[in-house]
């Protein structure tokens, strides 16, 4: 993500080569970034970003209880900055908000990062798009939210029980469905793109989630469009 001079990478859940990969492929660079910032601790979202942050001397922006979680994953890092949820920062020409969100991780959260004007909102793995979900999500001209599972899919495949019930549950990941209806309560006449992202390779299908939110969406001139797990996305200018 880019505004003027400043860009950063949220997340880093795959190995530092494969970053390095899919970003060369785009024709970026990962010395360009001006730091990486984690939402959460999980594995999936922080596998890479102890080695980008030694490898290329970049900060790591987190908040304090993830921190406190993620620090053996991470690894030596000489580069931490901390932040808490609710309370806005700037990376260089970005301005980060960081907030709440529902899901089984002990300070997990969303985000919006604003540039000259134009909002981008974040908000993957979450198990209920909450009031302020919907409040920091409103009026942007970018979103990136999950849309997880088809919940027929889900009750009819492979998982079993206990984890069919912690995806639908309420620090879980949002449906297809759910993730809709959020967008459409959220968008405004600035929303131009939604991209879908962490979509469950066993209960879902990209035709079901890109179904459910065009449904939502009545027609609208909104592009919507499918984060692949395999390689990256068109790079996209708001």
């Amino acid at each position: 993500m880019s505004g003027g001079s400043t860009s950063i990478l949220v997340d880093a859940g795959l190995s530092g080569v494969e970053l390095e990969r899919r970003m060369g492929s785009r024709n970026l660079l990962p010395e360009d970034l001006s730091a990486v910032v984690v939402t959460h601790e999980h594995t999936d979202h922080i596998q890479a970003a102890g080695v980008l942050s030694r490898r290329y001397n970049l900060p790591i922006y987190i908040n304090s209880k993830t921190y406190a979680a993620a620090a053996k994953k991470l690894g030596r890092v000489d580069r931490i900055t901390l932040f808490e949820c609710g309370s806005a920062f700037h990376i260089n020409d970005l301005e980060i908000t960081p907030f709440s969100i529902s899901h089984d991780a002990v300070d997990p959260l969303g985000m919006t990062v604003e540039f000259d004007r134009v909002k981008l909102g974040i908000a993957t793995d979450l198990g209920i798009a909450t009031h302020l979900v919907k409040q920091h999500l409103h009026d942007c001209s970018l979103l990136y939210v999950e849309a997880n599972h088809d919940p027929g899919m889900l009750d009819q495949g492979p998982y079993p029980w206990y984890l069919k019930q912690r995806v639908k549950g309420r620090t879980g990941h949002l449906s297809n469905q759910e993730a809709a209806s959020l967008v459409a309560e959220v968008r405004t006449q600035a929303l131009a793109h939604v991209i879908l992202a962490h979509l469950s390779e066993q209960n879902n299908t990209p035709e079901k989630a890109l179904q459910a939110m065009h449904q939502a969406l009545n027609a609208s001139c909104v592009t919507v469009e499918v984060a692949r797990p395999d390689m990256p996305g068109a790079l996209i200018s708001v």
